[in-house]
C-alpha cells in the first residue's frame, strides 16, 4: 500500500513563501501524474495544481502565479511552492493523482497569519 507523506507546511506570515514536498509513486506518476490539493476550515478539498509525468503543469486560476509545482530530475518527489501567502491560503495541504487513485496522507497543514 503506498503512502503519501506530505512535508514542509507551517506558520508563515502573509507575503511569505513555502515549500511543500510529497513523495510520488513512480507508477502512479508515470500513469497518471500528480496533483496538490487543499482543504480549508469548512470547505471542500480542492485541487489547486497539477503535473504529468513529463512535466505539463497546470495551476488552478485563483492561485496561479502564486503556486508553482514541479518535480525531482527523478520524478519521485513534488513539490509545490507558494509565494505571496495569503491569509486565505490556510489549508491542510496534500498531494495525491488526479484521479485520486491512492489513499490520502495526512497532508501538511498551511497557517498564514500575522
Amino acid at each position: 500500500q503506498v503512502q503519501l507523506v506530505e512535508s514542509g507546511g507551517g506558520l508563515e506570515q502573509p507575503g511569505g513563501s513555502l515549500r511543500l514536498s510529497c513523495n510520488a509513486p513512480r507508477t502512479h506518476f508515470e500513469y497518471d501524474g500528480m496533483a496538490w490539493f487543499r482543504q480549508a476550515p469548512g470547505k471542500e478539498r480542492e485541487m489547486v495544481a497539477s503535473i504529468t509525468h513529463y512535466g505539463v503543469t497546470d495551476v488552478a486560476d485563483s492561485v496561479k502565479g502564486r503556486f508553482t509545482i514541479s518535480t525531482n530530475s527523478a520524478r519521485s518527489t513534488v513539490y509545490l511552492h507558494i509565494t505571496s501567502l495569503k491569509p486565505e491560503d490556510t489549508a491542510v495541504y496534500y498531494c495525491n493523482t488526479p484521479t485520486l487513485d491512492l489513499q490520502w496522507g495526512q497532508g501538511t497543514q498551511v497557517t498564514v497569519s500575522s
